[in-house]
């Protein structure tokens, strides 16, 4: 097909999936499984026009599905907009980093018993698919600034936090496996100590700082200058610089763009409680700044409010930076569906149902013992853990960091069978449990109320 072609297929691809969005929102599908659909289309398996092997274009993959997890984490701290002693914060925690290692643990244990991996293979494996996915989660994430809903805040907040704890863990797999080296003390305190404590630590404060300045200083510049220009590209400087300065110093690139739209959010926060609308109801004065103004009617917004231009910069870096989520989710997912049928291996589907049915469940449940969550919560967040484009990435990390040989690329293909099974099983149940937990929320306040 030429260049043409394509152009007008892809054209096509985004109509149909725009026109039948609301449509797809009440269908069992959602719109990332009929992206997985269209690629497995125009795949071998089908028509074969397409044929994109993702591990031998490693690094492309690599770089692409880096853009798609930053911009997709900056969104998800920006939407956060929660005091760090918030209950939400502490049940990310425990689900980033108890409940990520116990799956770690389970997963490493099934691949390598059921499947005959190495050690360090099975725990590449584990590390590759237990982090739940930042970018294909929009269904369960929140959904803007006042969601206060602890279901989707705690799952938000586990996406935002939990490559503090899976990335490591792949780093030290690969080391096992490309150094041939054996466990020592030296060997782990380093690991620990800047694979993990820097890391984890140096990510967070450089992304919270650099959110937290420029939010500042962008808001005090266009309420000086009573500026209402366009603010897209506030977000997408707060991804690059965040990310590339974190990983300069072999920080988390990751945690610092999930850091920068907390910062920037931090930032919002007190620019509101210090510059409060004296012309709204005392109830809507500290609401989020993104809700006090519309971005398509900025010529009336001309003043020098803080708030309201804070505004503009909050709202334009949602829009922009979720748009550019859904453009390289989109491509990522269909080509995940091109790629699956050189990378399909059943045995991954038996390690998907274990992960999804005993060993996560299993693990959240423990890392929540002595919180006052109920069990159906709880159930529902053990469920609810969908693996994408994060997984893809570490796949691409592990490729261009030495992984190879026979039982590596078995590995590699277990690992995307288990990807497409989440994006499709999770998909299909993520509506209508949400719909039957609704529906019980709204039953209860009915029952309180009488």
């Amino acid at each position: 097909m030429s260049f043409l072609g394509w152009t007008a297929a892809v054209g096509a691809l985004l109509l149909l999936m725009s026109l039948a969005s609301g449509w797809i929102h009440r269908g069992p599908v959602t719109v990332f499984g009929f992206y997985l659909i269209a690629g497995v289309i125009c795949g071998p398996w089908v028509l074969n026009l397409l044929r994109i092997d993702v591990a031998v274009y490693a690094e492309l993959t690599g770089r692409m599905t880096e853009i798609a997890m930053a911009a997709s984490l900056f969104i998800t701290g920006l939407k956060l907009r929660l005091p760090f002693r918030h209950l939400s914060w502490r049940m990310g925690l425990r689900l980033a980093f108890p409940a990520m290692l116990l799956t770690v643990g389970g997963v490493t244990l099934a691949a390598h018993y059921l499947t005959d991996l190495s050690w360090p293979l099975a725990l590449a494996f584990a590390a590759i698919v237990a982090p739940t996915d930042p970018v294909l989660a929009s269904l369960i994430s929140v959904n803007d600034a006042r969601d206060d809903d602890s279901l989707r805040l705690a799952l938000s907040s586990e996406a935002g936090l939990n490559d503090g704890s899976a990335l490591p863990i792949l780093m030290l797999a690969l080391v096992f496996l490309t150094t041939k080296t054996d466990l020592s003390l030296s060997l782990l305190g380093h690991w620990a100590l800047f694979d993990v404590v820097w890391a984890l630590m140096g990510g967070l404060l450089i992304g919270f700082g650099l959110g937290r300045v420029i939010g500042h200083i962008a808001t005090k510049m266009r309420t000086v200058h009573q500026d209402v220009a366009p603010n897209d590209f506030i977000a997408l400087s707060l991804i690059a610089l965040s990310y590339a300065a974190a990983q300069s110093v072999d920080a988390s690139g990751f945690l610092a763009a999930f850091a920068a739209g907390v910062g920037l959010r931090y930032a919002e926060v007190r620019i509101v409680s210090q510059h409060p609308l004296e012309d709204l109801h005392e109830d809507a004065r500290y609401l989020p700044a993104e809700t006090m103004v519309n971005p398509n009617q900025r010529h009336t917004l001309a003043g020098k409010e803080p708030a309201k231009s804070m505004g503009l910069v909050v709202g334009d870096a949602l829009s922009f930076g979720d748009t550019i989520e859904r453009l390289f989710a989109a491509a990522i997912v269909i080509v995940l569906g091109i790629t699956l049928s050189m990378h399909w291996d059943p045995m991954g589907l038996l390690l998907a149902a274990i992960l999804f049915f005993v060993i996560r469940p299993t693990a959240v449940y423990l890392s929540t013992v002595g919180t006052r969550t109920p069990h159906a919560q709880k159930l529902m967040i053990g469920w609810l853990g969908i693996r994408g484009i994060g997984s893809i990435n570490y796949i691409a990390y592990a490729y261009t960091h030495g992984l190879q040989g026979a039982d590596a690329s078995r590995m590699v293909d277990m690992a995307f069978t288990l990807i497409a099974a989440s994006i499709v099983v999770h998909g299909v149940t993520v509506s209508p449990l949400l719909k039957w937990r609704q529906a019980g929320i709204a039953e209860n306040d009915r029952s309180g109320e009488e």
